[in-house]
């Protein structure tokens, strides 16, 4: 990257970050030149992502399964170079004009030529270029004979001696894949077939000039010498046994076959006893230390008989026997055998036959198909081109969506429009009366479970399953809306890929954050209720499982009497014991006045209260109770921060891409139902009737409490709340009080008189 940038660059400020903002094709042409610490990623994965894989391939030049940035600057700089219209690129076109082709660049004219080639190729007449049109490679080569990729077919020739001769080829050397899509041969392939039809002929020739010596039992000799080898190792074993005897007489019994052995067998089906009898010697030792004809194993007589019809009678017409000297003998015959054998050459081309190997080397062809095979790899450079087009097309119409995706985030911070997506949103998941538009596919759980959670944002790990495709996958939903309380591990949803096939899907783990400033006010109320609920629920619980074990103890305790007749009940009344309860009345009784004391202090601190005060002091008791936790949830949501869950799946954010609370609720939809009258069949006009009224009531009284209370008429009924009059009020009323007693000081005099 060029450390001084003198270009003027755009910048705009996208999720809480200034970030440079690709609008124009000179921007395109001067990214090399644009500070790497400016841009939003370093790098992404070339799998996983919502976009053309084979595009992403293109652009990975060297293969390591990451886009980078030098691999963005340089598709930039060749995009800009070989097309006329930089600004074309914005427009993410799967056309491009031939008109569009800078001629003047050597590159962009030979791109120029190899469209039209295309477009020939394929019969087409039009004045501009498609991927469609150059995604077959097949059928833009399928009517050429040449396509320089140095595979020539039979196709490449009208010679039908050529042609039998590359069937041949394909036959016993194997093939490539021609870019017509046919079985076809290279060079080395051509090179490979000479050379081993020419090691399979000198093989076969040294054969026939020592024919006798090598073949000693003629055509037979391949079985013959298979026989002798499957005999090999049990006829030396009965040599050695008659040597043995011959040593000593008294060695006969336990080398010979001895009836015990036989007996121990007998009982059984001797037929499944193979392995065991073949174990015994091939024939009955003895000192004559020959090797009989007859009297063989019976396991062992199926070879034996093979041996002595190859080999045996041709070796030995006539006799019935041979001894060891001679059996050396007739495996030394196969010594020459074996040598050439072992020095068999040019295999692949053995099932063509001697005589069209011969005829192969006749007549000379190798040069022939190697003339085709050059003439083929002259248009290398052209078909090279040919690809580079379709290249140059998938680049035109991606280049600039992976920069709104890797320069800027440009993608993300706008997909709530509806008009496009982030590169890494696999879909949607509708779950609990919602649907969450972020969600991730997840390549390594385990760096998720490191790194997710720095994010600060409340994720579903789910398993997706999709019985269509028969796969599996892992999505990371991030939700931004709503409430959390019927959220849980196990709970299904429904998952819609960006194709719009539907996934089962099942939350597999949940890292929880704040989701919303509302939720974090209700927070503590839920906690408390659910507190609450827990301890109701775990007190009745205890209830009905203590009056449930006193039932049954006192069922167990309970004796039927011989004569079947219930015991007598003991009506006679416990004692009253008067100080237990007056213990019970006075904790009551205490209980109850700390109690009213505290309601009393509570009423006449309100009621020292002006009118709005009551106002105040309620919202100040909800900012007490839920303020904590809202203001640690602001605080959350402003550094809510999706870096750490693209990190987690292989990308390299180089900014934060932060998802604060006006944009996160984009992300995360929440059902909305019309106001409609309550005629609900299910519920009881009771119930109905009896909430209206409650409602009613509570209604009526606050209304009464109001009334009573700004016409200073509470105190009338022995309630110590009363409306505070104001400063100037009591200001002009100062003076009428102070003339009231003498005016009435008469009438306070003349009282006793009357008396």
């Amino acid at each position: 990257m060029a450390e001084k940038n003198d270009y003027k660059w755009n910048f705009t400020t996208l999720g809480g970050a200034t970030r440079v903002n690709i609008t124009s094709g000179e921007d395109i042409a001067h990214l090399g030149e644009l500070d790497q610490k400016l841009w939003t990623v370093l790098s992404c994965p070339v799998k996983g992502l919502e976009f053309d894989e084979k595009t992403l391939a293109m652009i990975d030049t060297d293969h390591d399964g990451s886009i980078r940035v030098n691999e963005i600057v340089a598709v930039a700089n060749w995009l800009t170079t070989v097309l006329s219209d930089k600004d074309s690129l914005l427009k993410q076109e799967d056309s491009l004009p031939l008109s569009a082709f800078n001629q003047e660049d050597p590159e962009g004219l030979k791109l120029y030529n190899s469209a039209k080639q295309i477009l020939a190729n394929l019969g087409l007449e039009k004045d501009s270029i498609s991927i469609a049109d150059t995604a077959d490679s097949l059928a833009i080569f399928a009517k050429t004979r040449f396509n320089g990729d140095g595979i020539i077919t039979p196709d490449s020739t009208d010679d039908e001696a050529l042609k039998t001769l590359i069937g041949q080829i394909i036959a016993t050397i194997g093939s490539e894949t021609d870019r017509s899509g046919q079985a076809g041969i290279n060079a080395d392939q051509t090179e490979q077939f000479y050379a081993a039809c020419a090691a399979y002929a000198a093989w076969k020739a040294a054969e026939e000039s020592d024919k006798a010596a090598i073949l000693p039992y003629g055509d037979n000799t391949e079985a013959a010498y298979a026989a002798c080898m499957a005999l090999k190792d049990k006829i030396a074993d009965y040599f050695m046994r008659c040597k043995l005897v011959g040593f000593n007489q008294e060695f006969s019994s336990a080398l010979d076959l001895s009836v015990g052995k036989v007996e121990s067998i007998s009982g059984n089906d001797l037929s499944n006893s193979q392995e065991e009898i073949a174990s015994y010697p091939l024939a009955r030792v003895g000192q004559s230390a020959e090797l009989p004809f007859t009297g063989i194993n019976p396991a062992w007589q199926g070879a034996f008989n093979s041996l002595k019809t190859l080999v045996l009678d041709v070796a030995f017409p006539k006799r019935k026997s041979i001894t060891e000297a001679e059996w050396q003998g007739v495996l030394a015959g196969f010594d020459a055998y074996v040598a050439w054998k072992g020095a068999k050459a040019g295999e692949a081309v053995e099932s063509l036959g001697l005589d069209v190997v011969k005829d192969i080397l006749a007549k000379g062809q190798k040069a022939a198909l190697l003339s085709l095979i050059e003439q083929d790899l002259a248009l290398a450079e052209e078909a090279g081109a040919i690809e580079s087009v379709d290249k140059l097309l998938h680049y035109y119409r991606d280049f600039y969506g992976l920069l709104r995706n890797y320069v800027a985030m440009n993608d993300f911070y706008e997909s709530y429009k509806g008009e496009t997506k982030a590169v890494f949103q696999a879909g949607q998941l509708y779950i609990d009366q919602r649907c969450c538009d972020l969600c991730i596919k997840v390549s390594d759980m385990g760096k998720h479970g490191d790194m997710a959670g720095l994010s600060g944002m409340y994720i579903l790990y789910c398993a997706c399953t999709s019985k269509v495709k028969g796969q599996t996958m892992t999505i990371a939903a991030v939700l931004t809306d709503g409430d959390v309380d019927d959220l849980r591990v196990g709970k299904n949803a429904v998952f819609y890929d960006r194709d719009g096939l539907d996934w089962d899907a099942t939350i597999t783990k949940i890292i929880e954050n704040p989701i919303s400033i509302r939720q974090a006010f209700w927070s503590p109320y839920k906690k408390l209720g659910r507190w609450f609920s827990e301890k109701v629920n775990k007190m009745a619980a205890d209830k009905e499982s203590k009056a449930s074990s006193d039932l049954i103890a006192k069922a167990d305790s309970t004796s039927i009497p011989a004569d079947g007749k219930p015991a007598p009940v003991d009506t006679k009344k416990q004692a009253f014991d008067i100080a237990k309860f007056a213990g019970i009345f006075a904790a009551i009784g205490m209980a109850v006045g700390y109690i009213a004391s505290a309601f009393l202090g509570l009423a006449k601190g309100v009621a020292s209260l002006p009118w709005w005060g009551i106002f105040v002091l309620i919202a100040a008791i909800i900012i007490v109770i839920s303020g904590p936790s809202m203001f640690s949830a602001w605080l959350k949501l402003r550094k809510r921060n999706l870096a750490p869950v693209l990190n987690a799946n292989g990308w390299a954010i180089n900014s934060k891409i932060l998802v604060r609370t006006r944009f996160g609720a984009t992300l995360t939809s929440l059902a909305k139902y019309p106001r409609i009258p309550a005629n609900d069949p299910f519920e009881t006009k009771k119930s109905t009737i009896c909430r209206r009224w409650i409602i009613g009531i509570l209604l009526a009284l606050i209304v009464a409490f109001g009334v009573l209370y700004f016409t200073d008429s509470l105190t009338r009924f022995g309630l110590p709340f009363h409306k505070e009059k104001a400063a100037v009020e009591q200001v002009e009323a100062a003076p009428e009080a102070a003339e009231a007693p003498a005016e009435e000081a008469p009438v306070a005099e003349e009282a006793p008189a009357a008396e």
